[in-house]
């Protein structure tokens, strides 16, 4: 393509069996509008679908179709092929039958959208009012034929992007069919349900307490609920960020999975705590200060530069993210938590209201709250131990809190200095090794100072 002008050139090989539409680029000219496209003339290799999975997810990291709009149209539907789903996945051919019996000839609908997309947002982006009309018609045949899907935020704004890049509607639907049908082990695509979304919720705050600790501070220290700001997390990637960082998140997105949007979002958290300064933060609404500054990250950082960052995150593996999510999943059903909740007041089950303790204010408790994974903060706290109760008997203390686990523990010293530890084993796993001192605990356990 030497141009993003509404008349382009395109250099094909043999093997290519695209239908060219010389008023348009590649294979995305009928559903986008051109004037709001960003310029996009550098050429790519041709062989970059030959190389191996490792070089390619460096070249997509670096950008190297970054450059090409009749790229990404040719790589997106090659890349999706390659993700692993289930054997039964509706395909192009099943989208023409299902929107001809919906749509009709006319192809317009006056059919609602499905209700899994209540309050999720819808960007369209670059599209056109065609593209829109379009958009709309996948979403409606997705909700047809996927009737599982119950809560979807991400998918919309994925079906936006894939369109911008699709010979028609029924290549975008297959794709994001095959994307929402995913099977990789430990590699999801897109959340379907409340459930799955509000655990995803709760690992990004896990997350960002352990990699992001400054900003999950300044949240836990402004906001009443820490998890209803992290709620918002996917938001701030899609629709949140301008169209030319959402495809380049995209672009990795589809090779690597929903790890890539917790770095992509983790990366966004810290420049925000950058960007704010020793001042801190100017108003009371953060989620609003975070939605703006996602949507102004090209005054503060470029693309590569936020990329960068993202990937020199050393965060968990795919398998530790997973694990951990189901854990997060498990804790919400265990609260009867699994369905859209109208005011979601079940994070951070401490009442401050009532609250009260000689070792700290209800303004300390909440923050070290915001501190202990998310999964053990949904459930109010029970106090096992105090000196000022059951005296100072090192042994009474273990008899109390053995049984126990997780525990948090306060200690106030006689300089008035507050310090404590989160411990996520029972405390009778010191004993295991018998006579001989030993660790004990997991890798979530951790040390603090109030």
């Amino acid at each position: 393509v030497l141009g993003s002008s509404p008349v382009t050139i395109v250099v094909t090989s043999e093997a290519d069996t695209w239908d060219i539409d010389t008023s348009s680029c590649l294979g995305c000219g009928q559903f986008v509008d051109w004037d709001k496209m960003p310029e996009a003339p550098a050429p790519i290799p041709r062989d970059v679908l030959g190389r191996p999975p490792k070089e390619l997810k460096r070249l997509a990291r670096e950008g190297c179709w970054a450059g090409s709009h009749a790229a990404r149209a040719r790589l997106y539907p090659r890349l999706v092929q390659q993700v692993s789903c289930r054997l039964v996945t509706p395909d192009a051919l099943v989208y023409r039958d299902v929107a001809g019996r919906l749509f009709g000839k006319p192809s317009v609908s006056s059919h609602p959208l499905p209700e899994f997309l209540e309050g999720c947002p819808m960007p369209t982006y670059c599209l056109n009012p065609h593209g829109v009309t379009a958009l709309k018609k996948i979403l409606i045949c997705v909700g047809a034929l996927f009737p599982d899907i119950t809560h979807s935020p991400l998918l919309p704004a994925l079906a936006a992007l894939l369109l911008h890049y699709s010979q028609d509607e029924a290549q975008c639907f297959e794709s994001l069919s095959r994307l929402i049908a995913s099977n990789a082990p430990h590699a999801a695509y897109i959340d379907q349900s409340f459930l799955a979304h509000q655990a995803s919720c709760m690992t990004f705050g896990d997350l960002a307490n352990k990699h992001c600790p400054a900003a999950h501070r300044l949240i836990a220290g402004a906001a009443d609920n820490v998890l209803e700001v992290y709620s918002e997390w996917l938001w701030w990637l899609f629709p949140g960020l301008p169209f030319a960082y959402a495809v380049r998140v995209l672009d990795v997105f589809l090779l690597e999975g929903h790890k890539v949007l917790y770095r992509i979002a983790l990366a966004l958290l810290k420049l925000f705590r950058l960007s704010l300064g020793p001042a801190g933060l100017q108003g009371s609404d953060i989620k609003a200060e975070l939605r703006a500054f996602a949507g102004n990250i090209a005054q503060h950082v470029t693309v590569d530069k936020l990329l960068e960052r993202a990937f020199g995150i050393r965060l968990f593996s795919r398998k530790e993210i997973w694990l951990l999510q189901m854990a997060n999943r498990k804790a919400l059903m265990e609260r009867g938590i699994t369905v859209v909740q109208k005011r979601p007041s079940f994070h951070l089950a401490v009442d401050m209201q009532k609250f009260s303790s000689s070792t700290v204010t209800a303004q300390e408790m909440r923050l070290v709250w915001s501190w202990i994974p998310e999964r053990f903060s949904l459930f109010p706290p029970l106090l096992l131990f105090s000196t000022s109760r059951d005296g100072c008997s090192l042994q009474r203390f273990y008899t109390c809190c053995e049984g126990y686990e997780p525990t948090v523990l306060l200690i106030k010293t006689t300089e008035g200095e507050v310090c404590g530890a989160f411990l996520s084993s029972d405390w009778s796993e010191r004993k295991k090794s018998g006579a001989t001192s030993a660790f004990f605990g997991t890798g979530e356990c951790f040390v603090f100072t109030v």
